[in-house]
């Protein structure tokens, strides 16, 4: 039996998804996964070894998510931009009503509700799931606030982001509230806001991190020990730093590193400095590289849309995944106060996996080229 060739005269549901995708992205995004895969290969059996489990453990659970994330990833990047939006709005509806569940039922966690126990399936982290549909949900309605003057699009949105911070808070999670403020206030200056918003938007988030600072004990102690370490304890950070500091240009060599077994979250929220340890700075400015590539690449997709729900949602989507690795890099490099994030494709976790096959899904979607869609017969 032999393959067959997608050529552009085959009008399938594959063909016409083949030729129609940013190839590059899925590059960038495969090589992300592979990288991914072999990291947590080296900072995986310390992780397992320290609970008592199976070496292999955390590792097996990441390649089972694997396929999962591939296929959900694929399936809805062959959506059009009508579909996005409706699967957005309800997958915020749904998540939104599970982080209010997480609140009431959910386990406490290190003084955090974040998860909720699904019964025979895996317990999952809502706000993770809540990120790709609110920055959807928020393009759509700064949009139509644009294309429709009778439409309370922006205030439909303000009110959307207080019900989304007031939950993340709730829970506490300041950094995710960072996260999702961040791609609202981009949303809203790329659909063009006032000057007025623009300073109220700057003096609110000022309050909010000084208000953050005096009312969440965890967010004044990472603060305080980002800026003077003798104020607490800076063990994982400190290792960090150690293991970029071993691992040089070069790196010690594949499962050669030594900092993975004194680093509890190595795995998690530190596996930055796994690879910066075990395969030197080249394999860190290639994860810059390729995690810049993304949001970049998919910004100037679209800068030529005339489309303003698609300009704004995949800004949203870039922003966001942009944001994230960047918090999660500049924590373990102790360019700034901690914050127990995920690096994006690459961090063990199925929540956070699944949640980023998802927005990337649609981000892929969203930067199909249309024409080529239509000419199709789309």
């Amino acid at each position: 039996m032999t393959a067959r060739t997608i050529t552009r005269l085959d009008t399938s549901t594959v063909g016409r998804w083949w030729w129609t995708v940013d190839k590059w992205i899925l590059a960038a995004v495969g090589t992300l996964l592979a990288i991914g895969i072999i990291l947590n290969m080296a900072a995986g059996p310390p992780a397992a070894e320290r609970i008592g489990v199976d070496t292999f453990h955390f590792v097996r659970k990441q390649s089972m998510f694997l396929p999962m994330v591939i296929f959900v990833m694929f399936a809805i990047s062959l959506l059009s931009a009508v579909l996005i939006r409706r699967l957005a709005t309800l997958g915020f509806v749904v998540m939104i009503a599970l982080m209010a569940a997480a609140l009431l039922f959910g386990a406490d966690i290190n003084g955090a509700r974040r998860w909720v126990d699904l019964g025979p399936l895996p317990a999952i982290q809502p706000s993770e799931f809540m990120k790709p549909c609110f920055a959807i949900v928020t393009a759509w309605m700064f949009s139509e606030a644009r294309v429709r003057e009778d439409f309370p699009g922006n205030r439909i949105a303000v009110v959307l982001l207080l019900v989304t911070v007031g939950l993340l808070l709730s829970q506490p999670d300041v950094g995710m509230t960072l996260v999702v403020t961040a791609v609202w206030c981009a949303q809203f200056f790329i659909a063009g806001l006032p000057i007025v918003w623009v300073i109220l938007i700057v003096v609110t988030g000022l309050g909010a991190v000084v208000g953050a600072y005096f009312t969440f004990p965890h967010v004044a102690s990472r603060v305080d020990r980002f800026l003077d370490p003798s104020t607490g304890d800076t063990y994982q950070v400190t290792q960090a730093m150690r293991a970029f500091q071993q691992g040089g240009l070069f790196g010690r060599g594949p499962g050669e590193g030594r900092v993975k077994e004194a680093l509890p979250d190595a795995h998690t929220d530190f596996i930055f400095a796994v690879a910066g340890e075990e395969f030197g700075v080249f394999l860190c400015l290639l994860m810059v590289a390729l995690f810049a590539f993304v949001v970049i690449r998919a910004l100037m997709k679209v800068t030529r849309e005339e489309n303003l729900f698609v300009l704004l949602a995949v800004g949203g989507l870039a922003v966001q995944f942009g944001l994230q690795a960047m918090i999660n890099m500049a924590s373990s490099l102790h360019m700034m106060p901690t914050k127990g994030m995920t690096l994006p494709f690459i961090s063990y976790g199925g929540s956070s996996l699944l949640a980023l096959g998802i927005g990337m899904g649609m981000l892929l979607a969203l930067t199909r080229r249309r024409r080529d869609l239509e000419g199709l017969g789309s």
